[in-house]
Order: C-alpha cells, then structure tokens, then sequence
C-alpha cells in the first residue's frame, strides 16, 4: 500500500498535477493517496493471513488499519502538543485536525474493512507450497562464521540500499527542511525505483546465503532486513540535524526527529514488505526445481 501510494504520488507530481512549488500539497496528495489506497494493504495482508492459515482476520483487519496511522498520531499529538505549547504557527487548527480524522474514519477505515471482505470472499486461500514439508523441524547450526550472523546481514541489508539513495536524500532533507524547492520528481522517481530493486536483491542474496546454512526461519528475518534501510535513514536524519541544518531548540527538534521517525517507520514497513515478497516468490521458484524422491 506505502508503495503504490509513493509510485502514484511521485507520478502525479512528476505529470504536474500536484502543485510541487506549493507547501504542503505533497503532504496532503500522499494523506488521500494513503487513504484511497487502504483497499490494496487490507488485501494484501488479509490474502497472506488466510495462506498462512490463520483464523481471525477482523483481528487482521483492524492491525492493518492502524499498523501505520496509530503510531503516527501519537507523533503528530506531541508534535502539535509542543507547538502549541510555544505558541507556534506550524500547529495544525482544529478544524484541519478534524478533517483528517473524518478522512481517515469515513473512507480510510471502510476501504480497509472493504479490502478485507474481497480477501476473504474471493482471494485464492491456497499458499501453493511447491514442496512437502516435514513435520519435525531441521536443527540450524549454532556455530557459523561472524560474516554470516544476523547482525551483520542487517548492516549490509540497510547501507547497500542506503547507498543507492544518499545523494539524492540530501537534496529531499534540503527541501523538507530547509528554504529550497525540489522540482527534479523524474530523477527521485527513478532512485526510488532504484532503491526498490536493489533492496529487493539484496534481500534475495542474504536469503540465499541464509538457507545455505540451513536456517529456515527466514520470514521475519528477510522483512528485517529489507527494511533496515529506514533505519539507516533516521540515523542520518542526526547527522543532518547537527552538521547541516542549523536548527536548534525543543520546538524545531521536536517537529524533525517527530516527522522523520514517521518517514523512517514507513520506509522501514515499505522496504521489508517489498523485500518479504520478492524473497517469497524467489523461495518457491527454487523449491519448485527440487526434486523430492
């Protein structure tokens, strides 16, 4: 849902149909875009619930809903709390508050529940395991070489792709933060299909690395790994903060390790999500060449 909701934001302002020299137009595409597009992630997740065999897809449904927004909304009530608190004209007025509330509650919620309900009645429930599978779990190797630990495939999972992208993130912090105005949408369109790509791959080699020392629990750890690059993404948010913009304060402080803990969250569910399903379709295509006597 992040992804497709990114591709057409960046589309409709690359086509000029978001006004990209107005503040606050991009904010408030990607708000409508998100909300439209509840339909897609409640289909996603739902559908994959069923495969997986699980049994309370409300429960499903409604984690889905909130996976996102909740923990947006506890930032945004701080962020707001403080701007108001020092008398600032960055803090959103009620009647915007409000706005957004009866957006999300009055098409957001009903699209989520609505992607749900076409999962459930006519999504294939089948997970299609190309192989069988025994019943007794395969003991994984305790002792394996300090390259290959888990730690050190999420540094490379979230840099690599980080790396792809730090150009061109110096340039969107600049006008995200600073007084310049980004107009370059086609080159950002590309990086970020870049930066798909790459996580993508990067996910598979570290899977396949994974498998190759017979670990199989690779479906959280693939979703970890992918996603590392939000982490990444904050962590330069710091260097940004205390070597390149100039900002100081509780209110400015407040307002950009608030907002850029929002963009690395969904960077970080985007990318891992991405990255999970790339690495799923790689894991059946392989099993599927297996030959089971």
């Amino acid at each position: 849902q992040l992804t497709i909701a990114t591709l057409l934001l960046l589309g409709l302002a690359l086509t000029g149909i978001i006004s990209t020299t107005r503040r606050g137009s991009i904010l408030a595409g990607m708000v409508v875009l998100y909300c439209l597009t509840t339909t897609i992630g409640a289909y996603i997740s739902t559908r994959l619930f069923f495969q997986m065999n699980g049994k309370n897809w409300v429960r499903c449904v409604l984690f889905t809903a909130g996976l996102f927004p909740v923990p947006t909304s506890f930032v945004f009530m701080w962020v707001n709390t403080v701007a108001l608190f020092h008398g600032s004209t960055s803090a959103l007025p009620f009647s915007t508050i409000f706005t957004i509330a009866a957006i999300f509650a009055l098409v957001a919620l009903p699209l989520t529940v609505l992607g749900g309900v076409i999962a459930k009645n006519y999504a294939n429930h089948d997970f299609n395991a190309p192989t069988r599978t025994t019943k007794v779990a395969r003991e994984i190797p305790t002792e394996v070489p300090w390259y290959r630990s888990r730690f050190v495939q999420m540094v490379i999972s979230g840099f690599l792709p980080f790396s792809a992208i730090y150009i061109e993130l110096h340039y969107i912090f600049a006008s995200m933060w600073g007084h310049q105005i980004y107009t370059l949408f086609g080159i950002l369109l590309f990086a970020f299909v870049l930066l798909l790509i790459v996580t993508s791959f990067i996910s598979v080699a570290l899977l396949y690395f994974q498998l190759a020392k017979e670990d199989h629990r690779w479906w959280w750890s693939t979703f970890i790994n992918a996603g590392m690059t939000g982490l990444f993404i904050y962590a330069y948010s710091f260097f940004y903060y205390f070597h390149r913009s100039g900002m100081s304060g509780m209110l400015q402080a407040s307002f950009y390790f608030g907002y850029m803990s929002i963009v690395s969250f969904g960077f970080f569910l985007m990318l891992g999500s991405c990255g999970f399903h790339f690495s799923l379709l790689f894991v059946k295509h392989i099993y599927s060449r297996v030959k089971c006597d």
